[in-house]
């Protein structure tokens, strides 16, 4: 539908750039609207037209937008119930289709079956950023229920692109590789994990644009490029000709180690746990949709990128020094049940 006129919330962040070049491509009117402090982290092409306002604020969102109305929108920057019933009300009647973007992280931890389908029960107790998704996605299925607000519900998983590498701790552990300082992996780092490149993501989002099919329904977009999470670091560090020193460690010990790292709550209730989808629905309402973009391949690529963006990846030193005190710990409890161990069998 290469006339359709698309607003994004957000816009420049790993998977929304991805979204706005794909539907340029397309051919599709593109508008961007957010608070213009990040309008060049990513680049996105010289035919979106940029409005500036905080998707916050009711009343800068209505300057921006006049009278402009639209046939989708889509919004990175929804992240609760609140958020959710504001939306509804700025976007009611001003577009044909509402695209909130939620999280694959909200189905039921532990998983008791897979591969994950859309209809998988939503239950994190885990991780309160996907309880609050879930509290948006009801709102909105409630107006798209009661007064036929045209909502399409779709969870991304764990996107990536060459800007922002899919591992706990973002470059601060690219950083740690390279230099053979340890790195993390939570539990025995054999659980199946998917990950999904954003451009492939965007090539399943940008097929719902304007697809009316699709109003009412739920979809997760991810591909099918599943690793276990030694296999992840394990290709990082061959991008970098070298041999990670990974150091396996009980999710709900990083949890108890570490409860000021942001990551510690999304280690125990999502990336800890096995995840492998069922995309058939998307592919259903998407007959073109086909992931090409593997992390082994695509490895290479970030690493690339980034020796040519060295400003935008250099190591956070309270994230180094919150994962030398998560790897001290562990060695210190490992020696307690080594000495533990040698004293009771010397005593036997």
């Amino acid at each position: 539908m290469t006339d359709l006129s698309v607003l994004y919330i957000g816009g420049t962040g790993t998977i929304s750039a991805s979204c706005v070049r794909r539907s340029v491509a397309a051919g599709m009117s593109v508008s961007v609207l957010n608070r213009g402090q990040n309008a060049r982290q990513r680049s996105l092409p010289e035919e979106v037209t940029w409005l500036q306002a905080d998707i916050g604020d009711a009343g800068s969102v209505r300057k921006a937008l006049g009278d402009l109305e639209f046939g989708a929108v889509a919004n990175f920057l929804s992240f609760n119930a609140a958020d959710a019933a504001g939306a509804v009300g700025l976007f009611r009647g001003r577009t044909r289709q509402y695209l909130h973007i939620s999280t694959a992280s909200l189905y039921r931890k532990p998983l008791l079956q897979w591969p994950i389908t859309e209809s998988n029960l939503r239950q994190n107790p885990y991780v309160a950023y996907s309880r609050e998704k879930i509290a948006a996605e009801d709102e909105l299925m409630r107006a798209c229920a009661d007064t036929g607000f045209p909502v399409t519900i779709v969870r991304p998983s764990h996107t990536y692109d060459e800007a922002s590498p899919p591992l706990p701790g973002d470059w601060t552990v690219v950083d740690r590789i390279a230099r053979g300082a340890g790195v993390i992996v939570p539990g025995d780092g054999t659980s199946l994990w998917t990950l999904t490149h954003a451009d492939d993501f965007a090539q399943g989002l940008v097929g719902l644009l304007g697809n009316s099919r699709a109003v009412g329904e739920v979809f997760h977009i991810t591909s099918d490029d599943v690793y276990t999470w030694d296999q992840i670091y394990s290709i990082v560090g061959g991008a970098l000709g070298t041999e990670p020193r990974i150091v396996q460690i009980p999710s709900e010990d990083i949890a108890a180690g570490a409860p000021d790292w942001f990551w510690s709550e999304l280690i125990l209730g999502d990336l800890s746990h096995s995840a492998v989808f069922d995309n058939s629905k998307i592919r259903r309402y998407v007959p073109g949709f086909a992931p090409r973009r593997t992390f082994h391949a695509t490895a290479a690529d970030m690493m690339r990128w980034r020796a040519e963006h060295p400003e935008q990846c250099r190591p956070a030193p309270a994230l180094d020094a919150i994962m030398d005190r998560l790897l001290a710990g562990h060695r210190s409890a490992r020696q307690v049940f080594t000495d533990l161990a040698a004293a009771a069998q010397a005593g036997g």
